[in-house]
């Protein structure tokens, strides 16, 4: 890779706009799905399917997106899925009925599994040393964590203004601006073939198991976690996926090869990602909830009370993770953010059903943006540290897919969990309000819990001396078909931990 540094920095501005055309549009239609309802004819649990059938499609693919990233040229995939998402776009906005607009957003899915899977994959070729990559992951995760503030309140303004068809033709304009820019910034890359082998078996089996996992979690609001149709559709996904790890201990070619989970601390990170993101989602959607039916305020209020969260990830993600990652290393970082996080969700687990904006929501909203600066770009670049030429594709699939399964666990477990307390005391006799806050107190209570869960496991489990990528003399071929080379000793072998974060950013 001989792009000089200058002119790495526009293609990183490519990915991220990609990545927020992608996110923006998650949040965006969950603030319309009222005026869609009322235009399409949804039914109530109908309308549900406008946001699953696009999370199944997203979780469900990124895996098997990354690996093509691998073997088809990650610029590639990711241009076909730009190219997908904005043609879908365009689908959503024309709908003329409930069957239309589902379908057209499981091919919202699709494009945004294969954009967003092989992002971080051409990241880590982009930026190979150690502190600029650093950045340019803090940069990423920076777009990542601010689309959903953002898509909140843009969500209001475009529907109020122009209608809810306004939110997906506005991908439009915005697809075909990064489409183009792609072809002119992103590097092409030739990936490592076909003839590498896709094992087709072992993608039908991932891609239908994580469906199924993701479709059972996204029906638990409207089933329980006890009915048939979730236990079923768990059933399902457990049988696939097990089908799945069978097949890649007998393929030839694995999807998911075990020298990317023998990586030191690859699985770890993830791990630690799945708990972490699992409440931070929470914090998102619930708190958003709260603010409107607890603390009174309107959307458009909840979106902009929202918005010191991602000023302060700006600040610490682009000003200072970076930095601190190369002096302190990528583990310690990550351990300081997820203590941040515990206070965080501390605080909120004692909001009273007559708080303040100021005095009881404010401080949490600081101190998860200072966390969330600090946690994503640090796990980020511990879940990529080892990944080789030949499978960043796949290790930012795997990433991708651990988040947004994290995400939906974590989500569907909170919000049942804060449902059932407040029926549990509506039940008793409790004000409506009260109930609600102390089912939320719960919620957020347990997230905490999950974070501390997070921390212990990078605690115990994350090397304080993360190796760089394992070499391997019977991978296929890299880029351009030349043999992968073995990785240097300085890559390999670390001191400590400020010496890891100046290797692997």
């Amino acid at each position: 890779m001989d792009r000089t540094v200058p002119a790495r920095w526009p293609a990183l501005l490519v990915l991220c706009a990609g990545s927020l055309m992608i996110i923006l549009d998650g949040s965006v239609v969950s603030v319309a799905l009222p005026a869609v309802q009322r235009d399409l004819g949804f039914t109530g649990a109908g309308l549900a399917w406008v946001v699953n059938a696009y999370l199944v499609a997203f979780g469900g693919l990124l895996l098997l997106a990354g690996r093509l990233g691998d073997l088809l040229g990650r610029r590639r995939v990711f241009l076909a899925g730009v190219v997908l998402f904005t043609l879908a776009s365009l689908a959503c906005a024309t709908a003329t009925g409930p069957a239309l607009l589902v379908g057209a957003r499981f091919g919202q899915g699709v494009g945004g599994a294969l954009a967003m899977a092989v992002s971080l994959g051409m990241i880590v070729r982009l930026y190979p040393e150690s502190v600029e990559r650093a950045r340019a992951i803090a940069v990423f995760s920076f777009t990542g964590a601010a689309g959903a503030t953002i898509g909140t309140v843009a969500g209001g303004v475009l529907t109020e203004l122009a209608g809810w068809r306004s939110i997906f033709l506005v991908n439009l304009p915005i697809g075909a601006a990064i489409l183009l820019a792609a072809v002119r910034q992103l590097p092409a890359e030739r990936g490592i073939g076909l003839r590498a082998g896709l094992d087709v078996p072992g993608a039908l089996l991932a891609t239908a198991g994580l469906m199924a996992a993701v479709l059972g979690i996204v029906g638990t609001g409207e089933h329980g976690w006890t009915s048939p149709r979730t236990l079923g559709a768990a059933a399902l996904a457990a049988l696939l996926l097990a089908g799945f790890a069978v097949r890649q201990r007998v393929a030839a070619t694995p999807l998911l090869p075990g020298r990317v989970l023998r990586v030191p601390g690859l699985v770890a990170a993830n791990a630690v990602q799945f708990l972490m993101v699992a409440a931070y989602f929470g914090f998102q959607f619930l708190l958003a909830v709260e603010l409107q039916l607890v603390l009174g305020l309107d959307a458009a209020a909840t979106g902009w009370a929202f918005l010191p969260t991602p000023v302060v990830i700006a600040v610490v993600s682009l000003g200072l993770a970076g930095r601190l990652i190369a002096r302190w290393g990528a583990r310690t970082v990550l351990l300081a953010g997820l203590a941040l996080a515990i206070v965080g969700f501390l605080l909120l687990a004692r909001l009273p059903a007559d708080g303040g904006y100021l005095a009881d929501v404010l401080p949490a909203m600081v101190i998860f943006g200072v966390a969330g600066g600090l946690t994503l770009p640090a796990v980020t670049t511990l879940a990529m540290v080892g990944a080789t030429d030949a499978d960043a594709g796949l290790a930012s699939g795997l990433a991708n897919t651990t988040q947004q399964v994290g995400g939906a666990v974590g989500l569907a477990a909170l919000a049942t969990l804060a449902a059932a307390r407040a029926d549990v005391l509506r039940a008793g006799g409790s004000a409506q309000s009260e109930a609600l806050a102390a089912g939320y107190r719960v919620a957020f209570a347990v997230a905490a819990v999950l974070v501390l869960a997070a921390l212990l496991t990078a605690l115990t489990t994350l090397p304080r001396r993360p190796a760089g990528p394992l070499p391997d003399a019977d991978a296929p071929a890299g880029d351009g078909g030349q043999p992968n080379r073995p990785v240097s000793k300085r890559r390999v072998r670390l001191t400590d931990d400020a010496e890891a974060g100046r290797v692997i950013g």
